[in-house]
Order: structure tokens, then C-alpha cells, then sequence
């Protein structure tokens, strides 16, 4: 029953913090719109395997992403913000209720909720299960995959794994064959740890591979016997599976030394990261106590290295004396991280999958300073009172006008601050809108309430949960009203209503200075919002006699030395940065001489 109480919690705060705003913040990075125009041509265009986009690009991930968001529209009537989102907010409830069921049956009720509240509130996690993005839907499935292939091990590898192939199959359908080898490997390890032999591990985690990678290698076929496939995808894929672990795309991939991500899950984990850092005092005292034990009881001519020596054998051996799930969770956190150090490439977002094993022993954390240094989680939850309080207090001052536009000054991006602060200023607050901002304040006071009363009178076993509920408060508010109103201010999608307007149906060209063929930069956002009717002018099947051109800043100029044949007219010159490239979007009429 409690168990179960859990569960339905979980599924109202899932529904609160991911759902409800879910489409209310236009797209305003060039990352959503990309995804999301895919699903977009699948729909139009009929087109399901490889679809062109973005006038002459084929997507650079497998199509799972792609055709969910498409499903989900085609039943919406639309894509849009919300339809392209959802996978994303679905992914990470799933993977939410399924780390909670995963620890509930395993480690009892109160640490499952904590892990997965803690997996749901940090930063990096629910950023991505807010965003159309391909990263949070692999997270989830492998994740998935994960906690399957655990329960196969608890029954001794025997029968089918049919939840662990689905989930591995979609992985790989996801973002490639990394999607299925990466959980194996863990597994692997896992099974020799606990007396399986190499051979018989191997066999039986190959033989799962191979069979959940053959729905990748089926689209893989049908892909490249598409009119855009052929070699152009076969180089494609190539790049982006081979290429991309060695650090050598003909494109810059975000190069970033090891030391990245150690810097990405500490930012990302916020703001939990506090918690591993309260904790790290502790640690390191009974780190240096074992070794200190381990160095006495040698004899004084072996001296340092035996200790060393001593206290290596005993780590190990408690490692491996650990119980069955924690010994796995643990290694799915250490051999995730080593792995994503391994490529030149590094993004945050690819760690994504570490994030729950990793909550499940800040959850143990959390639980052990409520039992033994009370005092320190009330300094935590203090933190987060005073980040409710300043966010709360900030905006109230905004709002009463208090804040001058000209405290911006006049730099670059002046005009664009004072939009922001002006839009934060006059925007209408609704009663969700009320809620939203009232929720953090509200949060802080009720754990105010149970956290100041006399000593005796406390109550520290609510703690942790009023932490967590302070995180999701604080991202409710983000979500519900602060990030909306400033971003879309910093959308195209004004500017792409404009255009759509001066043109309402037809090809719409652009031209770019930045042209990179392997990568090329397009107006991702402003094609979105037109409808997918963006073609740069140099991949035309034909050179046109006139029409729409899309540029930015002083682009013009080299489009008139590069085509010397056409004379523009400007017919919308903005000081709107793209949310794409940070160019001022401006809007010509070109016609042949």
C-alpha cells in the first residue's frame, strides 16, 4: 500500500512539473527546432525513413525521436512546442516511476521516493525532459534497459529479456548502436563482479546485443536506398559513430577535455551538488581513518606501501562484498562517466544517463546526514529557502518598475536585456501564472514551519522530501512563468510571423556566410515557424527569378558579390538577434537583373 502511494505521489508531481507548462516557452534554441522539423517533413512529405529538411538535410540521429513526435502530432492536428516536447516529458516520468519501483522493491519505500524526486529535481535531468531533444529519450530507455537486464541477472540470465531488448532497441533507434553497447558493458561487469564467467557473460550480452540491434540496422538498409541516402548517409553515420568517438568531424563537436565532465555533473546536479559537497568532509575522515587503521596494523618495515596495498585489498573487498543493487548502481555511475570521458566529444547531456544511479546515493547521503547531521541538512534546506526568497523578492521588485531600463547601458546587448525586463515588467499574470510565482515562497515557508520549531520538537524525517519539493517548487516557477516570459522574448517566432505575412505560401531562400557542408547552419527556428519553406539559395534546384531572401547582419553584401545576377531590396531590416546564430535577421526582395 505504501508503495503504491508512492507511485500515484510521483505521478502528480510528474504531471505538475513537466506537463503542465510543457509547450508554453516558444523554441528558442536552434537544437528544438532541428528536431522538431523533422517530424514536421515526415508529415508533410509522407516521408518516414529519411525525410529532407531545412531545405537539402537529413537528420543526423535514427528516427525514434522523430517518430513519436510525428504520431503524437498527426493525433494533435500539428506539430508544435508541446507535441514536440512530450517524448521528452514522458521519458523522464517513466524513467522517474521506473527508478522508484526499481529501489522501492529493493532498498524500501522512503529511499526510492528521495532517489526519484532527486532524479526529477536536478537541473540537467529536467532541463532535458523539457526540450525536444533526442538525449533525455535515450537516457530513459537506457536507463530502462539497465534496470531490465538487472532483474534478468536476479533470475539467473534465464528466459528472454523482452522489456530490456524493447528498451535497447529503441535506444538504438535513438542516437545509434552506442544506446545498446554501453548497458551491456555495464552489465558485463556487473556478472563478472558477482562469479559469472567472461565467456558466458559475453555470449549471452552479445547475443542480446545483436538481436536489439537489428531494428537500427533495418532502417539503417531502408535509409540508405532513399533518393538522400546512398553514400551521402552512409558518410553520415559513419561521422557521427566513428568519427565522433575519435574526436575527427569535419565539423567542430564540442572537443572538451575529461575534466568536462566532472565540471558538467557538478553543475548539472544542482542543486544537489551542495549536498555532495556537505558530504565530502565526512567522506574523507573515513577514507583517511580506514587508511590509518590499514597503515597501524602493518608492520613498521613495510611501511606506506603495504598500507596502500592493504587498504586497496580491503576496498575490494567490500565492493564486492556490497549488496547486489548497490554494487550495480554503483558501477552504472562510474562506468558511464568513464566511457563519456573516453570520446574528444563531450556534452552534458550525455551523461544523462548516470544522473538516477547517481541521485540513488545522494538519496543515501541525504538520508545519513537527516540521521547523523541534522543540523547540516538544515543548512541545506536553509540554502534553498534563501533561493526561493531571492527569486521570489527579485522578481517582485521588477515588477513594481524599481529596475530602470537603462541599467543595461548601451552595449551589444542592451536593447535586448531591457526587452526582457520590460516583458517581466507588463506581462500578464494569470492565476497559473499567480501560483507559479507564489509556489517557491510557499514551499520555504512550510519547510520554515517544520524546521524552527524547538528541538524537541522538530520533525528531520520530513526534511529530505521538503527539499526536493523546494527544487521542483523552484522549477515550477521557472517553467510556469519566468522562462516563458523572457525566452520568448528571444524567439524568432515574431520575426518568422512577419516573414510568413510578406509571403504566406511559396519558397523562402537564405543565404549564409558560414557555410559548412558536412553542418551548415540554417534559420532552424524561423523555418520552423514558416512551415519548413526555407531553401539556401545555393542548394535551389534551380536558380529562381525572383523571390524572399533570409540573411543576417551584412550578409547581403556577400550574397551580392556571390550572385552578382540578382538585385535586393530590403523589405524588413530588424535588430532582432536570432535565437539561432545571435545574426540580425534581415529580410530582402531579390530579383534577376
Amino acid at each position: 500500500m505504501r508503495q503504491r502511494t508512492g507511485l500515484y505521489a510521483l505521478c502528480i508531481v510528474c504531471l505538475l512539473s513537466l506537463f503542465l507548462f510543457l509547450g508554453d516557452t516558444l523554441f528558442n534554441t536552434r537544437g528544438e527546432p532541428r528536431e522538431a522539423i523533422v517530424a514536421y517533413s515526415m508529415i508533410e512529405h509522407g516521408n518516414w525513413i529519411l525525410p529532407v529538411n531545412n531545405g537539402d538535410e537529413i537528420a543526423f540521429k535514427p528516427p525514434l525521436l522523430h517518430w513519436l513526435i510525428a504520431g503524437i502530432s498527426t493525433l494533435a492536428g500539428g506539430v508544435n512546442e508541446l507535441t514536440s516536447r512530450l517524448p521528452s516529458a514522458l521519458a523522464l516520468s517513466l524513467m522517474t516511476l521506473g527508478v522508484y519501483a526499481f529501489y522501492a522493491r529493493r532498498r524500501g519505500v522512503t529511499l526510492a521516493l528521495l532517489t526519484a524526486g532527486i532524479t526529477l529535481a536536478n537541473f540537467e535531468v529536467h532541463r532535458a525532459g523539457m526540450a525536444c531533444r533526442v538525449d533525455m529519450l535515450l537516457a530513459a530507455l537506457m536507463v530502462g534497459a539497465l534496470l531490465a537486464m538487472y532483474r534478468w541477472t536476479e533470475r539467473h540470465e534465464r528466459g528472454i529479456p523482452l522489456l530490456a531488448w524493447l528498451c535497447l532497441s529503441g535506444a538504438a533507434l535513438t542516437k545509434g548502436p552506442v544506446g545498446v553497447l554501453l548497458p551491456c558493458a555495464v552489465v558485463g561487469v556487473y556478472l563478472l563482479m558477482r562469479g559469472r564467467g567472461f565467456w558466458y557473460a559475453t555470449w549471452r550480452l552479445s547475443l542480446l546485443a545483436a538481436f536489439s540491434l537489428l531494428p537500427l540496422f533495418g532502417w539503417y538498409a531502408l535509409a540508405y536506398a532513399e533518393p538522400h541516402g546512398g553514400q551521402r548517409f552512409l558518410d553520415l553515420i559513419y561521422e557521427e559513430n566513428v568519427l565522433r568517438l575519435l574526436g575527427k568531424m569535419t565539423y567542430a563537436s564540442h572537443i572538451n577535455p575529461w575534466t568536462y565532465n566532472v565540471q558538467t555533473v557538478l553543475t548539472g546536479f544542482l542543486p544537489f551538488t551542495l549536498i555532495l559537497l556537505l558530504l565530502l568532509p565526512a567522506g574523507c575522515r573515513h577514507l583517511l581513518g580506514r587508511f590509518r587503521h590499514r597503515r597501524k596494523d602493518a608492520a613498521a618495515s613495510r611501511g606506506w606501501w603495504t598500507a596502500i596495498v592493504e587498504w586497496c585489498r580491503g576496498s575490494w573487498q567490500r565492493l564486492c562484498a556490497m549488496d547486489d543493487a548497490r554494487l550495480f548502481t554503483l558501477l552504472s555511475v562510474v562506468i558511464i562517466f568513464v566511457f563519456y570521458c573516453i570520446p574528444k566529444s563531450k556534452r552534458s547531456t550525455y551523461l544523462l544517463p548516470l544522473y538516477p544511479f547517481l541521485a540513488y546515493y545522494v538519496a543515501e547521503g541525504i538520508l545519513w546526514l537527516r540521521n547523523r547531521r541534522p543540523q547540516t541538512l538544515l543548512l541545506f534546506g536553509r540554502i534553498l529557502v534563501g533561493l526561493c526568497g531571492v527569486l521570489t523578492l527579485a522578481f517582485l521588485i521588477v515588477r513594481a518598475g524599481w529596475v530602470p531600463a537603462t541599467i543595461f547601458g548601451t552595449g551589444r546587448h542592451a536593447a535586448e536585456n531591457a526587452a526582457y525586463l520590460v516583458e517581466l515588467q507588463t506581462s500578464h499574470l494569470s492565476l497559473l501564472h499567480m501560483a507559479a510565482v507564489v509556489a517557491p515562497i510557499a514551499m520555504a515557508g512550510y519547510f520554515l514551519i517544520r524546521s524552527t520549531r524547538t528541538e524537541r520538537e522538530r520533525e528531520p524525517q520530513a526534511w529530505p522530501l521538503c527539499i526536493v519539493g523546494m527544487t521542483l517548487s523552484l522549477f515550477f516557477a521557472l517553467d510556469g512563468f519566468y522562462l516563458p516570459t523572457v525566452l520568448n522574448v528571444k524567439s524568432d517566432y515574431a520575426i518568422a510571423r512577419q516573414i510568413a505575412s510578406i509571403q504566406p505560401a511559396g519558397t523562402i531562400y537564405s543565404y549564409r556566410t558560414d557555410v559548412l557542408e558536412a553542418n551548415r547552419m540554417h534559420p532552424f527556428t524561423i523555418n520552423f515557424y514558416v512551415g519548413d519553406r526555407i531553401i539556401p539559395i545555393d542548394k535551389a534546384p534551380e536558380m529562381p527569378l525572383n523571390g524572399l531572401l533570409v540573411t543576417g547582419d551584412d550578409e547581403i553584401k556577400s550574397f551580392e558579390r556571390a550572385y552578382p545576377q540578382y538585385t535586393a531590396v530590403p523589405l524588413l531590416d530588424t535588430d532582432h538577434r536570432s535565437c539561432d546564430d545571435r545574426k540580425k535577421v534581415k529580410v530582402y526582395a531579390f530579383t534577376r537583373k
